[in-house]
């Protein structure tokens, strides 16, 4: 096929068609929030929950978000760095911090909901593959709060740490559909999760295993790595305890506040504190009066 050249004339301007300005940014992807978003008809205005997960340099976010005309509404919502006030201090965006901020937003949702004592969940992580399923009350069968894992942009790779955070809130009770194909530990060859590798993962052996054959193999670079693990006295064959007790304090207060957390701030303090870093627009006269008061100490 011969080479043809793109001519970008007036009627190709005039007929473009601008995508969304989260599309131009490479933040959201309508192929995928088109499918998740749209609710059955015969369901009427039923809310459609979401799973949102993303990932950030230092950070976990994990939200219960609907859909609404005005925009999306989040409904619960966990970050990683709220693990500290359960005992975890270091290692906020691996593997097992990911299942444990999923726990902690499924406990925040089905306390909120009053459903928590209901729908316990996997109390004792074991790697095993569960569905939530529906709690039988003395009437009649309660189905689970349902939501669906969203992924945004992230790679659906098996292993995948957003994977870790989906497991985390199904064990805490939440329905979320899926399979098994992408937790690590399933082999492609037989079609099996091996949970004896996926609980690892949950209770940080990965991160304790590489621990154990840095400090073997480069004991200089094991005490640059894990600098902050040393100081909190965090050492390998502890991170499973670690991780167990912090599970253990999810579900015994999924709301629980930092120590010194002190009196609430007040609306005009956030105002104070956002003008306090952004140079406040002047007004004509202003830039004028400025600029003459420049002149006049040059001068001098």
């Amino acid at each position: 096929m011969p080479f043809t050249k793109l001519v970008k004339n007036s009627p190709y301007f005039s007929r473009f068609q601008t995508k969304y300005k989260r599309r131009r940014s490479g933040k959201t992807d309508y192929y995928a929030r088109k499918r998740l978003v749209a609710q059955a008809k015969n369901k009427y205005n039923a809310p459609k929950y979401r799973l949102v997960v993303r990932f950030t340099k230092r950070d976990i976010v994990c939200q219960i978000v609907t859909a609404e005309i005005a925009g999306d509404k989040v409904f619960a919502a966990a970050y990683s760095h709220e693990l500290k006030r359960y005992g975890v201090e270091n290692g906020l965006t691996n593997w097992a911090a990911a299942y444990a901020t999923g726990l902690l937003v499924a406990r925040r949702a089905l306390k909120k909901l009053g459903i928590d004592e209901d729908f316990v969940g996997v109390e004792e992580a074991d790697g095993e593959y569960k569905l939530t399923e529906a709690a039988e009350d003395d009437e009649d069968a309660r189905r689970p709060f349902k939501c669906f894992l969203d992924v945004g942009l992230h790679r659906t790779s098996t292993g995948a740490r957003v994977f870790g955070a989906m497991k985390g809130a199904s064990d805490g009770g939440l329905y979320i559909p899926h399979n098994s194909k992408r937790f690590p530990g399933f082999d492609q060859e037989s079609k099996e999760l091996d949970a004896e590798t996926l609980r690892k993962y949950i209770f940080g052996g990965h991160v304790a295993e590489y621990m154990e054959t840095l400090a073997d193999d480069d004991e200089e670079r094991y005490k640059s790595q894990f600098t902050k693990y040393l100081e909190n006295d965090v050492e390998a064959d502890g991170l499973e305890e670690l991780y167990t007790e912090a599970h253990k304090a999810i579900r015994e207060d999924p709301f629980k506040k930092d120590d010194d957390d002190g009196d609430k701030k007040d609306k005009d303090y956030w105002k104070a504190e956002g003008k306090k870093y952004k140079t406040a627009k002047l007004t004509r006269e202003e830039k004028n009066q400025k600029i003459k008061e420049k002149i006049a100490e040059l001068a001098s």
